[in-house]
């Protein structure tokens, strides 16, 4: 096992707290996670009242929303409505091969993610100036909620994995756009002098981050990633099970993992957008199946949602 996974800093016993765990998707994920909390709140399974949320890449931007107490009924109607200042991108074939190649080659998981982070500081794409000004609209709050969230990132340079919070002396606009920074396609973002990009390089969902608490559910639209340290469940947390979009659910999905619409018109885009979060709330059923099984205290025991 990747002994980075079990050897986090300040992972200190938090016995008897919640903890929404909330993974990466890109864009479309970020509409699918919003749709199927919003499905299971109008069943009745409220998890936006965690202790802990943990963010990871789109995950970090719904986290953020939810811990700042930003109402899941605002957020999925936000989902159905047109993009509005938001820059389309695309994972290319290239980038994926790209990826590949710097974890198949050897080293150590903190090198092989360094190696991606280099490409990712030659790499061409938008300005870093222009995406911090998109995350600075599309976030409900601009400063650190007084609710537990951690969004994390990981350091270019070394591969390190970094799990800020509010604590940390790093503005909440640079955490999350830091943490949503999907290496060849955004630009790393700057904070205290160091580039930093998607967590999501490190964990889809970096589950160990919520180590200690009783009741942990992790909701991410994808189970995998280049990572070693990909699948969300390996990364030393106690969640087990998942809900799974299934086929029909992927094709209604997308394909693309950053921007389903790729560099299309804006009315493409929001159809991508408003079709995974409506895919998201129609997975209720089944999410709401797993999570009433196995409950205790009015909370679901440790669960997974995903593919």
């Amino acid at each position: 096992m990747d002994q980075e996974l079990v050897s986090l800093p300040r992972m200190v016993s938090v016995s008897g707290q919640r903890a929404l765990v909330l993974g990466g998707g890109g864009v479309t994920g970020i509409a699918w996670e919003t749709g199927i909390l919003h499905g299971l709140a109008e069943a009745g399974v409220d998890l936006t009242d965690a202790d802990l949320f943990v963010g990871t890449s789109a995950g970090s931007v719904v986290a953020t929303h939810l811990a700042g107490g930003t109402a899941l009924a605002d957020l999925y109607a936000a989902q159905l409505l047109p993009p509005d200042g938001e820059i389309p991108a695309r994972l290319t074939r290239w980038m994926v091969v790209r990826y590949v190649l710097s974890y198949v080659m050897p080293g150590s998981p903190a090198a092989k993610r360094a190696r991606l982070g280099r490409a990712a500081l030659r790499a061409r794409t938008p300005s870093e100036e222009s995406r911090l000004a998109v995350f600075a609209h599309r976030l409900s709050i601009q400063d650190w909620p007084e609710r537990a969230l951690k969004v994390t990132a990981v350091d270019t340079a070394d591969g390190k994995f970094v799990a800020f919070d509010r604590d940390s002396g790093v503005p909440l606009v640079e955490a999350v756009a830091s943490s949503c920074a999907v290496p060849l396609v955004w630009p790393p973002v700057t904070i205290n002098g160091r580039r930093y990009m998607d967590g999501g390089m490190r964990s889809v969902a970096n589950v160990d981050l919520a180590a200690g608490c009783s009741r942990v559910v992790v909701v991410a639209p994808l189970t995998r990633s280049a990572s070693l340290a990909g699948d969300p469940w390996s990364a030393g947390g106690e969640a087990r099970r998942a809900v799974d979009r299934g086929e029909p659910g992927q094709g209604r999905f997308g394909g693309d993992r950053v921007e389903p619409a790729g560099p299309g018109t804006s009315k493409a885009r929001c159809r991508s957008r408003t079709r995974a979060g409506r895919v998201g709330r129609r997975s209720r059923p089944r999410g709401l199946e797993l999570i009433t099984v196995r409950t205790r205290n009015n909370w679901p025991i440790p669960l997974v949602h995903g593919v």
